[in-house]
């Protein structure tokens, strides 16, 4: 049976991270900084060091690759949406809906897995080309899995498509729970980018914003599928997804630990803290020129490595 969290993960250091004008289409959490390049790019690079030391220090594995393409990968700091890594030894590659986070694609960094530190990749399932005929499906932004139980969750939205995510679980062996989440933007309800915004799935337990679903069959759906497969269920209001309460990932240190932002850990109430607390630990660390010019939390920055070593 496959493990719900990993030891080892996979973290790109950006050279050259700021606002994408290409996402901020359709992700409403982002925000333009009065900043100049070069504080932006300093600060990220701040905030993002100490979120891998405070993860090295809680005993998890971290793999840092740099990034090569300055000043062409304002995104490249969140790996998560262009690659998969699965425990039987596959590797999934994704159709990206901004045309400058196609480039984050690197197949330089399978060699590197395997060359270095030994995991095996049997297969890559390519995905990619679909984004040539505007269909996205972005990796495990789009798509949250209960590795375990092999549930995939997926919130429909512009970058995930749904025949995709369908084909994706048919290849993969998930079953889909596909339903719409929603945010206010102004006075509309539109929907939200990536499901990893509003939702995080762990051994035991989820937290969610079941607020984000306006559908209450759907909503039953999700809320009953993380029942029966024995996920207690932790809620989070919208405002507390918009402080990046949802985008976190429990991940395997010296113990179990919940890894989240800053921002999102301050956000939480006491009696969520409390819950959480009562099924791992709380890791957190301040990532908030990441947060606000990304658009993207703790979560998007690492992409989880299942491979089995060779």
């Amino acid at each position: 049976m496959s493990s719900q969290i990993t030891n080892t993960i996979l973290m790109v250091r950006p050279l050259s991270f700021g606002y994408n004008e290409q996402t901020a289409i359709n992700n409403y959490y982002q925000k333009n900084l009065n900043l100049s390049y070069r504080d932006i790019q300093r600060r990220a690079l701040s905030e993002f060091d100490n979120f891998v030391i405070n993860l090295k220090q809680n005993g998890v594995n971290v793999i840092v690759v740099e990034d090569v393409s300055k000043g062409e990968t304002p995104d490249s700091i969140f790996p998560n949406n262009w690659v998969s890594f699965h425990s039987n030894g596959d590797v999934a590659l994704y159709p990206m809906y901004a045309l400058n986070r196609r480039k984050e694609r690197r197949i330089d960094v399978f060699d590197l897995l395997k060359d270095k530190y030994n995991f095996q990749i049997n297969k890559i399932m390519d995905f990619s080309s679909l984004e040539n005929n505007g269909i996205f499906l972005e990796g495990t932004g789009s798509m949250v899995f209960d590795r375990k139980n092999k549930i995939c969750y997926a919130a429909i939205s512009e970058r995930t498509d749904r025949s995709t995510v369908l084909d994706f679980c048919s290849q993969f062996n998930y079953k889909p729970i596909l339903f719409t989440a929603k945010q206010k933007v102004g006075k509309k309800r539109l929907e939200i980018y990536h499901t990893n915004v509003m939702m995080s799935v762990a051994e035991s337990f989820a937290i969610i914003c079941l607020d984000s679903i306006d559908d209450n069959e759907e909503r039953n759906l999700v809320v009953n599928t993380l029942i029966n497969s024995g996920k207690n269920i932790i809620e989070i209001s919208e405002s507390q997804k918009n402080n990046f309460a949802g985008n976190m990932l429990q991940v395997k240190g010296h113990k179990a630990v919940l890894v989240m932002s800053s921002t999102a850990y301050n956000s939480l109430s006491i009696a969520q803290i409390n819950d959480i607390k009562q099924e791992c630990a709380i890791l957190h660390s301040p990532l908030s020129t990441i947060e606000a010019c990304g658009g993207g939390s703790a979560r998007c920055m690492m992409a989880e490595i299942f491979l089995p070593k060779a």
